[in-house]
């Protein structure tokens, strides 16, 4: 059977669960006669003698144990250094169910995985990952987890968040000691965003941020982004307005007046930025806590009628001038992104103060 034609039957019978679809894999990938010594045999004339030899040894050991483990690898190791999937897979395959009481039957089965992850059948090879954890107990080989290890490779494999966050949950119960917690905490929260459990993303970003240090590959401003939302969730959020055009208007009466103690009111209580438009979005080294009455003492503040043409649908900005420092701010309101609150999300804050022109 060609490799294509074999990849849509197992791909047919990916609904099957455990051991069953593992049966069922097997079935197909077995010959229907179970092959000969000289099946096995591949390679130079070197290593076809040194797997006769492995073989012959194999056929000594008729019961499960170490010895028996060891021939078992080399001569597996000896298939992946000539990248013989095939008959690394049948070879297996055929040690599982001839002996399924075998306690390293779950580490044959990760080398199955692995050569179908080299055959970029990564569907399948997901499947035996995910079987070994359901069905066999762990086994340590060199020191090292076979289920951390089949559940490292499903979190690379899987992109279904409802199946990772199971899997990060497992990282963190069983091998904490073993993992950057960190790293797990913050895609752990991940997970929990792309399904919507916006409380459980939040706390779980919580626990994240007690391990200071981290660094997340592929998010170079995390802990900036997990800080905003467990900031923003402890909260009064009393700030808020129902739509930019009300809060765009309460800031220009204040403005009008004159009033700083009345414009700060209307302030984001976090996450509140004022940085200069060459500073980095996640730079909080701004003078957000200032005394705002020193910046408009003798001077009437000015506005646009019209908002900033750069604005959008979720940040509009307005320019202001006549500030006693800079004199030029653009004031920027945000709209709210926070699920797991309805009656927030989509309302709108003033969110920080860009100084100077724009570029």
């Amino acid at each position: 059977m060609k490799k294509r034609a074999i990849f849509i039957v197992i791909f047919c019978i990916l609904t099957l669960s455990g051991c069953n679809a593992l049966k069922a894999i097997a079935a197909v990938l077995q010959p229907k006669k179970q092959p000969t010594l000289s099946y096995y045999l591949s390679g130079s004339e070197a290593q076809k003698t040194s797997l006769h030899d492995l073989f012959t040894l194999l056929e000594k050991e008729k019961e499960p144990g170490p010895l028996q483990f060891a021939i078992v690898r080399e001569i597996s190791a000896d298939y992946i250094r000539q990248k013989e999937y095939g008959r690394l897979v049948n070879f297996l395959h055929s040690r599982v169910a001839a002996q399924p009481e075998d306690p390293y039957n779950a580490y044959y089965l990760l080398m199955i995985a692995y050569s179908w992850t080299e055959q970029d059948a990564y569907a399948v090879a997901a499947l035996y990952f995910d079987a070994i954890l359901k069905n066999y107990p762990d086994l340590i080989v060199a020191g090292q987890s076979i289920h951390q290890a089949c559940l490292n490779q499903l979190i690379g494999l899987i992109k279904n968040p409802e199946h990772l966050v199971k899997y990060y949950h497992q990282l963190i119960e069983r091998f904490s000691n073993n993992i950057d917690l960190g790293l797990t905490y913050f895609m752990l929260a991940q997970a929990y965003e792309q399904i919507g459990e916006w409380n459980s993303a939040v706390k779980t970003y919580a626990q994240y941020l007690s391990f200071t240090g981290t660094i997340i590959p592929g998010f170079p401003n995390a802990d900036h982004y997990a800080k905003q939302l467990v900031d923003f969730n402890n909260s009064s959020k009393d700030w808020t307005f129902e739509n930019v055009t009300s809060l765009v208007s309460a800031i220009k009466t204040a403005l009008d007046s004159g009033n700083a103690t009345r414009l700060w009111q209307y302030r984001a209580k976090v996450n509140f930025f004022a940085r200069s438009w060459a500073q980095e979005n996640t730079d909080d080294s701004g003078m957000a806590d200032f005394n705002l009455t020193e910046f408009m003492r003798g001077s009437r503040i000015s506005y646009n009628s019209a908002l900033d043409s750069g604005s959008n649908a979720s940040e509009v900005y307005l320019r202001t001038w006549g500030w006693a420092q800079y004199s030029v701010w653009y004031l920027c309101f945000r709209k709210i992104y926070f699920p797991s609150d309805p009656e927030i999300h989509g309302r709108w804050e003033w969110s920080g103060v860009y100084y100077g022109e724009k570029f």
